[in-house]
């Protein structure tokens, strides 16, 4: 027997409210003409099938659109998906005498569950043996018999998923080269040998009460920082930002191949939810579009008051590494105080990464409650409206102390005898002589590593032990039969229903959950990718397990998902063409500002040997490092914050930053350096944005096949009306 839902219940007491209820409930479904067929166990199970008049009546209204799915999921002509589809729209529309649909019922405990089943048939065995198992991680997903068994919608999250996987290995073997690249000069860099053999160099500390420190024992720091920050990174910056135009331009052609091939090019889904509301209810009346500037007021404020908030724990972040960082330096532990720098920040990454976590199921319940109070007209409307919202609070959650360590770390913290304080008692933490790219670098590493090994076995082992414990609690002992005593058989339907009731339950942003993590893995790799260019490495190794951790979990941890018909992945596009314009501006700030390369540039070419004239085989960057420090001397420290000098005295330090030496005022240096990042900022956005409109230009969205063959069906369509019209005239 082919069952469209079933419905759960607890058994309830005869003549109870809730039994009485459900009864009415039940009577509703009955005079759709419903069929319903109860098993009862721990649990009363109610088998719901919708009558064919309903599909027929659905069919009559769209033109029969899901034709080519007649000959291979469905025996009676309708596919299961539609039929899921249309019964789930039914079963939660379906209002009783009490004015009380499924959902209220489902609140008063009346109903515990509702779901599709997994059916025992061909197609699931397929999918199960080829699609949801780790022998399919390098073969082609099956997104027809996807579409199939779990709808449009989820076939084509597959679809962008595997697309996009596809294309990350080219970006992943460009930042792979990168990378190498800058191993190549581990120890060749100029710049970092400088730093390794400056053993007079006597650096002001790091901190209150730190100690003078000689600027050779960061040299490993140096050599990593230059390990990064190199030509290299500017050329992968600029092909990442044109990599993200033609991954989404190439998606947009392969999306038109798809949906033209399941006839859903054209398709609309405000007409289809139309008719199904019609189907459920002739005298339906639509729900007219509205606008309240009100409420739109409200909700705009309270989502800045979010972002407030995001910012705000951005800023506690930065508090704590102040202070970390003065714990470190002043501990007993040598490896504590000699690493101290390094510490905070890896410290504060982690911090970070359980900040995200927490503030992740913050964001959706306040993301949820803005969409009530926005009142949507749609369901569609209503999950566009959520993406929104939850894609705006995770990125400044993710990012915003991203952001602080990008283009704010080391430029706001002051200079020594003036440093800006916290309380009036912690100094902010400043950059690394060598640079501040490398704790970017750390931060973004720690992140995406955690993000995607911890979140992704919670995500999959948390269903897997909740759906053992299910099945260990709810499955009853089977009774001892007595002597002479014949079994009772059971019904067929019973093991099926129960062991598709022990599944986790499908939440009906399940979906959105994965889209969002991506979105979210898509910006780490795009927008901050010139601090770190193995990110697209990494995301390519964690997406090779997503797309089948994600189908294992959709086979065999959950219950089936409700089938939705989509011709896109709707306004995920719209974010994903923000994060391509945000990774230009994100990528050219960290070039300019965070990066070394435009302060070396102009030293080159105007400061350097090479720019006196003097062509000598010497580098031309030789004598930078020198260069870009300021000296400071000690007599004009702050009071108490004069570190105890042992051994020859010390009349002076150095600093990173460009400033005089008598007064502390900028260098005109500092303003050289300022006008080029400026001027480098605006020309490398202009190019790579012009770059990306014409990639977006040469790369058309439609195929020419697709449109040829949009256009004959509708010529074919046209001359068969015709032809027919000239018929019927002559007879």
């Amino acid at each position: 027997e082919k069952w469209d839902f079933v419905l759960v219940s607890d058994i309830h007491q005869m003549g109870s409210e809730k039994e009485i209820k459900r009864k009415k409930f039940l009577d509703e479904l009955s005079k759709k003409g419903f069929t319903i067929k109860k098993i009862e166990d721990t649990k009363l199970f109610y088998g719901v099938r919708a009558p064919q008049h309903i599909f027929k009546k659905y069919q009559c209204l769209m033109g029969n659109p899901d034709r080519r799915l007649q000959n291979q999921s469905s025996p009676q002509g309708i596919p299961a998906t539609t039929r899921i589809r249309i019964v789930h729209f039914i079963l939660h529309n379906t209002v009783t005498p009490d004015f009380e649909k499924l959902q209220d019922l489902m609140k008063k405990k009346v109903f515990e569950a509702a779901f599709p089943l997994h059916e025992k048939e061909e197609l699931t065995e397929y999918l199960n043996q080829k699609w949801a198992c780790w022998r399919g991680v390098f073969s082609q997903q099956p997104i027809e018999k996807i579409r199939c068994y779990f709808g449009e919608k989820v076939a084509l999250y597959f679809a962008w998923l595997g697309w996009y996987t596809c294309l990350l290995g080219v970006a992943a073997l460009f930042g792979v080269v990168t990378f190498v690249a800058g191993i190549t000069i581990f120890s060749s860099s100029q710049v970092s040998r400088e730093i390794c053999e400056a053993n007079t160099t006597i650096m002001c500390p790091l901190c209150d009460k730190c100690p003078f420190w000689v600027l050779s024992e960061a040299c490993t720091y140096a050599k990593v920082t230059h390990m990064i920050d190199n030509e290299a990174t500017v050329v992968f910056a600029m092909f990442m930002a044109i990599w993200a135009t033609v991954f989404l331009e190439l998606w947009k052609r392969q999306r038109a191949t798809v949906v033209t091939d399941w006839d859903l090019y054209g398709w609309d889904e405000e007409e289809e939810e139309l008719a199904v509301q019609l189907i459920n209810n002739l005298q339906h009346e639509p729900r007219l579009h509205q606008h309240s500037y009100f409420r739109s007021t409200i909700v705009l404020l309270l989502v800045l008051l979010m972002i407030v908030v995001s910012i705000g724990i951005a800023h506690a972040l930065v508090i704590y590494r102040v202070i970390a960082l003065a714990f470190f330096s002043q501990s007993s532990l040598e490896l504590l105080h000699e690493h101290a720098d390094v510490l905070a920040v890896m410290s504060g990454a982690v911090l970070h990464y359980i900040t995200i976590v927490i503030m992740t199921k913050i964001n959706r319940r306040v993301a949820l409650f803005l969409c009530d109070l926005e009142k949507p007209r749609t369901f569609s409307q209503r999950e566009n409206n959520f993406t929104m919202k939850i894609f705006t609070f995770q990125f400044f959650t993710n990012f915003s102390s991203l952001i602080y360590i990008a283009f704010f770390l080391g430029r706001i913290n002051g200079h020594p005898g003036h440093y800006v304080r916290i309380a009036g008692r912690w100094r902010l933490e400043e950059c690394h002589p060598s640079g501040c790219i490398t704790d970017l670098f750390i931060q973004m590493a720690i992140i995406m590593v955690l993000k995607q090994s911890i979140s992704n076995a919670m995500e999959y082992f948390s269903p897997w032990i909740r759906h053992k414990l299910r099945k260990t609690h709810k499955r009853p002992k089977k009774r001892r039969m007595m002597l002479g005593e014949e079994e009772e058989a059971e019904d067929p339907c019973k093991a099926q229903w129960l062991s598709n009731y022990e599944l986790n339950e499908v939440n009906i942003f399940s979906l959105f959950n994965e889209f969002l993590e991506m979105t979210i893995q898509y910006s780490f790799t795009t927008i901050f990718v010139a601090a770190f260019p193995l990110a697209p490495l990494l995301a390519f190794l964690n997406n090779l397990l997503e797309i089948h951790l994600d189908a294992k979990k959709m086979m065999r941890l959950y219950r089936r998902m409700v089938p939705r018909k989509a011709n896109d992945i709707g306004i995920w596009l719209q974010v994903l063409e923000a994060i391509g314009i945000l990774a230009v501006i994100g990528n050219g700030l960290v070039i300019a500002i965070t990066s070394d390369f435009i302060p070396l540039q102009v030293y080159k070419y105007m400061y350097s040997q090479c720019a006196r004239g003097n062509h000598t085989d010497v580098d031309c960057s030789t004598g930078y490092i020198s260069h870009s420090l300021s000296v400071f001397h000690i007599q004009n420290f702050e009071p108490n914050t004069l570190p105890n000098i042992t051994g020859h005295e010390i009349k002076e330090c150095r600093y990173r930053d460009y400033r005089n030496a008598d007064d502390y005022t900028y260098t005109v240096q500092f303003w050289h350096i300022f006008a080029a990042r400026l001027a480098f900022l605006i020309l490398f956005e202009h190019v790579a944005l012009c770059v990306k409109l014409i990639a977006a230009w040469y790369i058309p969205d439609v195929p020419q096949k697709v449109k040829n063959r949009l256009l004959y069906r509708k010529h074919t369509d046209l001359r068969r009306e015709l032809s027919m019209m000239e018929y019927s005239t002559e007879v």
